[in-house]
């Protein structure tokens, strides 16, 4: 039996919201879309979490050339993790709440023009970061923001959007309790009271939320950014340089670009990888890992 050229993984829930037929629609435009260009592809659905990484390292050892994740930004990374440094290219249609990724890589939110670039685009390789042994490919990091992430998983996916995310940022930036950290970037030690440590390998959460400006997808560092603590009104006003694109011009933030990175406090430290939670005592390290992804792209 001949092996498919191309294998699609898509997440049936991501960005469906109360629709029950969104992913026989989703299976079938692919199938047209696969027929049309005549390749030889396959459709596979996810039925729990970390089944897309599953399914992604069976499209890899069938032979696959291309790898498509349709979903949101935690699918992404499941795929993109079990492509990493295998030299088989990411495709992605995104369907997640924000799209920061996709947004980075210049890839359009509608499906069919998604999948044309998935089939036929350039295979650009770009960086991963790497958060206490777990690969990224958008931003990473401790704090503040991933409480909010936390908490927005809670939501069933129907009910996720950039309202609800708002809330919870607003909520968080008003009862929010900073830790104490000590954090060596380079070898540079900074101990601080901080709001946010992040790790960013592209420039934003995702619908336009802007944390790193000067963040590029394949320049071989990462933007560090540590956003020292200040009293809730501090807080909600410095906010607007997420909107604006502005933090590097923000008051008590840090950045500079790095290629590795310890983070150490006393007790847990909550962290996200692109959005997806995860724990860790005491320290965790950080490193950039160069040019280890293929990703198909305008």
């Amino acid at each position: 039996m001949r092996s498919p050229e191309i294998v699609a993984i898509v997440n049936p829930l991501s960005g469906a919201g109360a629709s029950t037929d969104v992913a026989g629609r989703r299976v079938a435009l692919l199938n047209d879309q696969f027929a049309a260009a005549k390749i030889d592809g396959a459709v596979h659905l996810t039925e729990r979490r970390h089944h897309a990484r599953e399914l992604a390292q069976s499209a890899i050892e069938a032979g696959a050339s291309t790898v498509i994740a349709w979903g949101g930004d935690g699918t992404i990374n499941e795929v993109g993790v079990a492509l990493a440094g295998s030299g088989v290219a990411l495709g992605i249609i995104p369907a997640g709440s924000g799209n920061g990724f996709a947004r980075e890589l210049g890839i359009p939110w509608a499906p069919e023009a998604a999948i044309a670039i998935a089939i036929g685009g350039h295979a650009r390789p770009i960086d991963a970061g790497e958060i206490d042994g777990r690969l990224f490919f958008n931003i990473a990091g401790v704090g503040i923001d991933a409480v909010i992430a936390e908490r927005f998983n809670t939501l069933t996916l129907g009910r996720r959007g950039m309202g609800p995310y708002v809330r919870f940022a607003v909520h968080e930036l008003i009862r929010y309790r900073a830790s104490h950290y000590r954090v060596v970037l380079d070898g540079e030690t900074i101990v601080s009271d901080a709001l946010l440590i992040a790790f960013a390998n592209g420039r934003e959460y995702g619908n336009g939320i802007r944390l790193a400006p000067r963040a590029r997808v394949d320049d071989g560092v990462l933007e560090a950014l540590i956003v020292e603590d200040r009293n809730p009104i501090a807080r909600l006003w410095c906010g607007r340089h997420l909107v604006l694109g502005t933090t590097d011009r923000a008051p008590r933030v840090f950045s500079r670009s790095i290629g590795s990175a310890t983070i150490e406090s006393d007790g847990e430290m909550l962290y996200h990888v692109d959005g997806e939670i995860g724990r860790a005592r005491n320290r965790i390290d950080v490193r950039i890992r160069p040019g280890l992804l293929r990703v198909k792209t305008p």
